[in-house]
Protein backbone atom coordinates (compact mmCIF):
# COMPACT_ATOMS: atom_id res chain seq x y z
CA UNK A 1 0.00 0.00 0.00
CA UNK A 2 3.17 2.64 0.52
CA UNK A 3 4.03 1.50 -2.62
CA UNK A 4 1.19 3.42 -4.52
CA UNK A 5 1.21 6.66 -5.59
CA UNK A 6 -1.44 8.55 -5.23
CA UNK A 7 -2.97 10.08 -7.95
CA UNK A 8 -3.07 13.23 -9.53
CA UNK A 9 -5.82 15.36 -10.90
CA UNK A 10 -5.05 15.40 -14.84
CA UNK A 11 -4.11 11.96 -14.87
CA UNK A 12 -8.06 11.09 -13.20
CA UNK A 13 -9.16 13.82 -16.13
CA UNK A 14 -7.70 11.90 -18.75
CA UNK A 15 -9.27 8.34 -17.75
CA UNK A 16 -12.18 9.67 -17.38
CA UNK A 17 -11.86 11.04 -21.23
CA UNK A 18 -10.68 7.56 -22.58
CA UNK A 19 -13.53 6.24 -20.48
CA UNK A 20 -15.75 8.25 -22.07
CA UNK A 21 -14.30 8.33 -25.57
CA UNK A 22 -14.28 4.30 -25.46
CA UNK A 23 -17.92 4.24 -24.66
CA UNK A 24 -18.37 6.59 -27.73
CA UNK A 25 -16.75 4.75 -29.76
CA UNK A 26 -18.44 1.65 -28.23
CA UNK A 27 -21.76 2.88 -29.38
CA UNK A 28 -20.52 4.02 -32.78
CA UNK A 29 -19.43 0.43 -33.73
CA UNK A 30 -22.78 -1.02 -32.34
CA UNK A 31 -24.39 1.47 -34.97
CA UNK A 32 -22.36 0.27 -37.06
CA UNK A 33 -22.92 -3.04 -36.57
CA UNK A 34 -27.05 -2.93 -36.41
CA UNK A 35 -25.99 -1.07 -40.22
CA UNK A 36 -24.25 -3.80 -41.30
CA UNK A 37 -26.83 -5.88 -40.46
CA UNK A 38 -30.09 -4.72 -41.57
CA UNK A 39 -28.12 -4.04 -45.22
CA UNK A 40 -27.49 -7.72 -45.07
CA UNK A 41 -31.58 -8.91 -43.99
CA UNK A 42 -32.36 -6.24 -46.35
CA UNK A 43 -29.95 -8.16 -48.99
CA UNK A 44 -31.35 -11.61 -47.97
CA UNK A 45 -34.63 -10.28 -48.32
CA UNK A 46 -34.51 -8.99 -51.69
CA UNK A 47 -32.40 -12.49 -52.70
CA UNK A 48 -35.39 -14.70 -50.99
CA UNK A 49 -38.60 -14.47 -53.82
CA UNK A 50 -35.99 -14.91 -56.65
CA UNK A 51 -34.73 -17.87 -55.13
CA UNK A 52 -37.98 -19.32 -53.63
CA UNK A 53 -39.42 -18.32 -57.53
CA UNK A 54 -36.21 -20.68 -58.45
CA UNK A 55 -37.05 -23.50 -56.69
CA UNK A 56 -40.68 -23.88 -57.21
CA UNK A 57 -39.50 -23.87 -61.18
CA UNK A 58 -37.33 -27.02 -60.18
CA UNK A 59 -39.86 -28.54 -58.08
CA UNK A 60 -42.34 -28.15 -60.91
CA UNK A 61 -39.66 -29.46 -63.62
CA UNK A 62 -39.13 -32.78 -61.26
CA UNK A 63 -42.65 -33.20 -60.77
CA UNK A 64 -43.43 -33.29 -64.69
CA UNK A 65 -39.79 -35.76 -64.86
CA UNK A 66 -41.86 -38.11 -62.73
CA UNK A 67 -44.97 -37.90 -64.51
CA UNK A 68 -43.23 -39.18 -67.45
CA UNK A 69 -41.28 -41.44 -65.68
CA UNK A 70 -45.11 -43.07 -64.76
CA UNK A 71 -46.91 -42.60 -68.14
CA UNK A 72 -42.93 -44.73 -69.69
CA UNK A 73 -43.36 -47.18 -67.40
CA UNK A 74 -47.50 -47.36 -67.88
CA UNK A 75 -46.49 -47.84 -71.57
CA UNK A 76 -43.37 -50.36 -71.45
CA UNK A 77 -45.27 -52.49 -69.47
CA UNK A 78 -48.49 -52.00 -71.60
CA UNK A 79 -47.83 -55.22 -73.91
CA UNK A 80 -47.26 -57.62 -71.44
CA UNK A 81 -50.29 -56.88 -68.61
CA UNK A 82 -52.13 -54.50 -70.98
CA UNK A 83 -53.37 -50.96 -70.51
CA UNK A 84 -55.34 -51.64 -67.01
CA UNK A 85 -52.52 -54.01 -65.69
CA UNK A 86 -50.36 -51.60 -66.57
CA UNK A 87 -51.87 -49.28 -65.08
CA UNK A 88 -52.64 -51.19 -61.96
CA UNK A 89 -48.82 -52.33 -61.21
CA UNK A 90 -47.20 -48.65 -61.82
CA UNK A 91 -50.35 -46.86 -59.62
CA UNK A 92 -49.80 -50.28 -56.83
CA UNK A 93 -45.92 -49.38 -56.76
CA UNK A 94 -46.21 -45.86 -56.30
CA UNK A 95 -48.77 -46.34 -53.60
CA UNK A 96 -46.42 -48.95 -52.16
CA UNK A 97 -43.49 -46.39 -52.25
CA UNK A 98 -45.77 -43.67 -50.52
CA UNK A 99 -46.65 -45.86 -47.95
CA UNK A 100 -43.36 -46.80 -46.82
CA UNK A 101 -42.07 -42.78 -47.23
CA UNK A 102 -45.14 -42.11 -44.91
CA UNK A 103 -44.19 -44.89 -42.57
CA UNK A 104 -40.70 -43.40 -42.37
CA UNK A 105 -41.83 -39.90 -41.72
CA UNK A 106 -43.89 -41.01 -38.87
CA UNK A 107 -41.69 -42.98 -37.10
CA UNK A 108 -39.06 -40.41 -37.59
CA UNK A 109 -41.42 -38.05 -36.80
CA UNK A 110 -42.04 -40.19 -33.11
CA UNK A 111 -38.52 -40.29 -32.61
CA UNK A 112 -37.87 -36.80 -32.74
CA UNK A 113 -40.43 -35.92 -30.83
CA UNK A 114 -40.02 -38.34 -27.87
CA UNK A 115 -36.00 -37.00 -28.36
CA UNK A 116 -37.79 -33.16 -27.55
CA UNK A 117 -39.67 -34.80 -24.77
CA UNK A 118 -36.66 -36.44 -22.72
CA UNK A 119 -35.13 -32.85 -23.31
CA UNK A 120 -37.64 -31.40 -21.89
CA UNK A 121 -38.14 -33.89 -19.14
CA UNK A 122 -34.27 -33.26 -18.30
CA UNK A 123 -34.43 -29.68 -18.08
Amino acid sequence: MADQVPAEAGDAATLSEDVHRLIDEGKALAAAELAWQKARAAYAGRQAGGIALLALFATSLIFFALMALVLGAVIALGPALGAWGATAAVAGTLLILALIAGLVAMLKARSTARLIADQRDAS
